[in-house]
Protein backbone atom coordinates (compact mmCIF):
# COMPACT_ATOMS: atom_id res chain seq x y z
CA UNK A 1 0.00 0.00 0.00
CA UNK A 2 2.60 2.80 1.08
CA UNK A 3 4.45 1.18 -2.68
CA UNK A 4 1.53 2.26 -4.16
CA UNK A 5 1.14 5.55 -2.73
CA UNK A 6 4.81 6.33 -2.92
CA UNK A 7 5.02 5.80 -7.13
CA UNK A 8 1.43 7.99 -7.31
CA UNK A 9 2.88 10.84 -5.83
CA UNK A 10 6.61 10.46 -7.78
CA UNK A 11 4.59 9.70 -10.90
CA UNK A 12 2.71 13.38 -10.12
CA UNK A 13 5.75 15.19 -9.84
CA UNK A 14 7.41 15.81 -12.86
CA UNK A 15 10.39 17.64 -11.18
CA UNK A 16 11.08 14.49 -9.30
CA UNK A 17 10.60 12.48 -12.10
CA UNK A 18 12.82 14.27 -14.63
CA UNK A 19 16.76 13.70 -14.85
CA UNK A 20 19.42 15.97 -14.38
CA UNK A 21 20.22 15.67 -17.80
CA UNK A 22 16.59 16.05 -18.75
CA UNK A 23 16.46 19.74 -16.80
CA UNK A 24 19.88 20.80 -18.00
CA UNK A 25 18.33 20.04 -21.84
CA UNK A 26 15.43 22.17 -21.18
CA UNK A 27 17.62 24.98 -19.88
CA UNK A 28 19.90 25.00 -22.69
CA UNK A 29 16.40 25.24 -25.10
CA UNK A 30 15.10 28.13 -23.13
CA UNK A 31 18.28 29.85 -23.12
CA UNK A 32 18.75 29.21 -27.53
CA UNK A 33 14.96 30.11 -27.99
CA UNK A 34 15.58 33.39 -26.11
CA UNK A 35 19.20 34.08 -27.32
CA UNK A 36 17.65 34.46 -30.86
CA UNK A 37 15.29 36.86 -29.87
CA UNK A 38 17.70 39.18 -27.93
CA UNK A 39 18.06 42.47 -29.32
CA UNK A 40 20.97 42.75 -31.98
CA UNK A 41 22.28 46.47 -30.21
CA UNK A 42 23.90 46.48 -27.30
CA UNK A 43 25.03 43.29 -25.20
CA UNK A 44 22.72 41.46 -23.70
CA UNK A 45 22.90 38.95 -20.59
CA UNK A 46 20.45 36.58 -20.02
CA UNK A 47 19.63 34.36 -16.91
CA UNK A 48 17.54 31.48 -17.00
CA UNK A 49 15.42 30.39 -14.48
CA UNK A 50 16.81 26.50 -13.42
CA UNK A 51 13.14 25.03 -13.84
CA UNK A 52 10.20 27.45 -14.84
CA UNK A 53 6.86 26.75 -14.14
CA UNK A 54 4.41 23.56 -15.11
CA UNK A 55 3.93 25.19 -18.48
CA UNK A 56 6.60 27.62 -19.09
CA UNK A 57 9.88 28.46 -18.82
CA UNK A 58 11.38 31.92 -18.22
CA UNK A 59 14.43 34.13 -18.47
CA UNK A 60 15.81 37.50 -17.61
CA UNK A 61 17.39 39.45 -20.81
CA UNK A 62 19.40 42.68 -19.70
CA UNK A 63 20.78 44.46 -22.91
CA UNK A 64 22.97 47.35 -21.69
CA UNK A 65 23.32 49.81 -24.75
CA UNK A 66 25.59 52.16 -26.44
CA UNK A 67 24.61 55.50 -24.92
CA UNK A 68 25.12 53.59 -21.23
CA UNK A 69 21.41 52.98 -21.42
CA UNK A 70 19.67 49.37 -20.04
CA UNK A 71 16.89 47.44 -21.19
CA UNK A 72 14.90 44.82 -19.43
CA UNK A 73 13.14 41.89 -21.26
CA UNK A 74 11.45 38.59 -19.79
CA UNK A 75 11.48 35.68 -22.38
CA UNK A 76 8.83 33.23 -21.61
CA UNK A 77 9.02 29.81 -23.00
CA UNK A 78 6.28 27.23 -23.98
CA UNK A 79 7.75 23.90 -22.97
CA UNK A 80 4.91 22.04 -25.01
CA UNK A 81 5.38 24.44 -28.41
CA UNK A 82 8.90 24.89 -27.76
CA UNK A 83 9.14 28.29 -28.58
CA UNK A 84 9.51 31.60 -26.76
CA UNK A 85 8.24 34.94 -26.74
CA UNK A 86 9.93 38.51 -25.57
CA UNK A 87 8.24 41.14 -23.69
CA UNK A 88 8.62 44.32 -24.64
CA UNK A 89 11.41 45.92 -22.99
CA UNK A 90 10.40 47.46 -19.48
CA UNK A 91 10.20 51.25 -18.82
CA UNK A 92 13.08 52.22 -17.66
CA UNK A 93 13.20 54.03 -14.01
CA UNK A 94 12.16 57.67 -14.82
CA UNK A 95 13.35 61.07 -13.00
CA UNK A 96 10.23 62.55 -11.37
CA UNK A 97 10.12 65.96 -10.41
CA UNK A 98 8.51 67.63 -8.13
CA UNK A 99 8.41 71.21 -6.89
CA UNK A 100 9.68 71.77 -3.28
CA UNK A 101 9.79 74.75 -1.23
CA UNK A 102 12.73 75.74 1.37
CA UNK A 103 11.90 77.54 4.42
CA UNK A 104 12.33 80.85 2.85
CA UNK A 105 9.82 80.45 0.76
CA UNK A 106 11.97 79.60 -2.57
CA UNK A 107 11.11 76.78 -5.01
CA UNK A 108 13.25 74.37 -6.80
CA UNK A 109 12.83 71.17 -8.86
CA UNK A 110 13.81 68.34 -7.12
CA UNK A 111 14.51 64.95 -8.90
CA UNK A 112 13.64 61.59 -7.72
CA UNK A 113 14.43 58.24 -9.12
CA UNK A 114 11.77 55.94 -9.08
CA UNK A 115 10.25 52.45 -10.80
CA UNK A 116 6.70 50.47 -10.83
CA UNK A 117 8.32 48.00 -8.48
CA UNK A 118 7.09 47.47 -5.23
CA UNK A 119 6.65 44.76 -2.72
CA UNK A 120 3.60 42.35 -2.57
CA UNK A 121 2.28 39.82 -0.27
CA UNK A 122 1.64 35.98 -1.69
Amino acid sequence: MRLAALMLILSASPALASSEEAWEQFRKDVESACTALAPEAGETAIEVNPFGSESYGAALLITTLADGGVDRYVCIYDKQAGTAELTAPFTPPQDVVEPMADPAGNVAPVEDTRTDAHLVKP
